[in-house]
């Protein structure tokens, strides 16, 4: 490759050749630190670098338990900044526990070379539904943080060249709508809607978790079908039962509903590149881990072993 040629690649001034997770590390570093200095999240330095120690670590054992040839920590790095962003705990080490189990769920839990659960969402609801002294606490963010963080969520989607921002914006204005609806029907004042979009939980839900390419619909009308089903298994929860942290809830549970929306509108999955986003159609298969066949599962866990002995059944 020519010296101006590769330079123009390591500028980003060429297609592909920029990755998406890499602005997703800075806006969310930029959050972290946001909430650590101005609002005091109350998350030790030394649970932090334990949670990245941990979650680097795990990303490095499982790539290599699962023969992977080409290895990147991004998503590891954005999968922990995520728990650490979220969970709060008691004891500190809680969140090692929980990024562990995030990066493991990637390789646990697979269906066709995607994953079957959001990480980072997967490893919170663990920790708070199975380690004693966890919690998420929204309100801490404030409406100052919570208004640079809507600004930083929507330059995510702007600047990222992954192609699946179309169901961060159709959830948020399914979601947003919903609310102020509930908010009219009521006859409450508009401050309330204010108050519940300066939720530190759901900027962290619409710009880099229901997003995550790797666990959608691979087509634009099922990744639509899958933000309404999300949205409302969110209100329901939060509006009818009255529980706490409903949309977090609802991503795992309606996990399983990719298969479906993928099987009804079948489009090219979602695979990383070695230089950042793709579709299979373009990237010709190649992902971080090398050359793959879209219907092999690369994980090592049941689901992963359930895949291959359905493809010997097959013949």
């Amino acid at each position: 490759m020519e010296p101006a040629t590769r330079a123009a690649r390591l500028a980003g001034l060429l297609p592909g050749s920029f990755d998406p997770r890499l602005p997703q590390i800075v806006f969310l570093g930029i959050l972290l630190a946001a909430g650590a200095w101005l609002r005091d999240f109350g998350i030790a330095p030394r649970q932090i670098a334990l949670t990245f120690a941990c979650g680097l670590a795990c990303q490095n054992l499982c790539d290599r338990m699962a023969g992977r040839r080409t290895r990147s920590l991004r998503s590891a790095i954005i999968t922990s900044l995520g728990v650490t962003l979220l969970l709060r705990a008691a004891s500190w080490w809680i969140h090692p526990i929980a990024v562990t189990a995030a990066i493991a769920s990637k390789f646990l839990f697979q269906w066709r070379g995607k994953h079957l659960f959001n990480p980072a969402n997967f490893g919170v609801l663990l920790a708070l539904l199975l380690l004693p002294g966890t919690w998420i606490s929204a309100g801490q963010w404030g409406q100052d943080v919570a208004f640079a963080g809507w600004i930083v969520g929507m330059g995510s989607i702007v600047t990222r060249s992954a192609r699946r921002g179309d169901i961060s914006w159709t959830f948020l204005g399914l979601y947003v709508g919903t609310l102020a609806a509930r908010v009219w029907w009521l006859g409450q004042r508009w401050a309330v809607l204010l108050h519940q979009l300066s939720n530190g939980s759901l900027l962290l839900f619409a710009f880099f978790m229901i997003s995550d390419p790797r666990t959608i619909p691979n087509d634009w009308r099922g990744r639509a079908a899958h933000a309404g089903l999300v949205c409302a298994i969110g209100f329901i929860w939060q509006f009818y039962f009255y529980r706490n942290n409903g949309l977090l809830w609802a991503l795992l549970i309606a996990a399983p509903a990719v298969a479906l929306w993928d099987a009804l509108w079948p489009a090219p999955a979602f695979q990383w590149t070695s230089e950042g986003g793709a579709d299979n159609a373009s990237a010709q298969h190649i992902s971080v881990a090398g050359d793959r066949d879209p219907d092999r599962d690369y994980g090592f866990g049941p689901a992963a072993a359930g895949g291959r002995v359905l493809r010997l059944l097959r013949g």
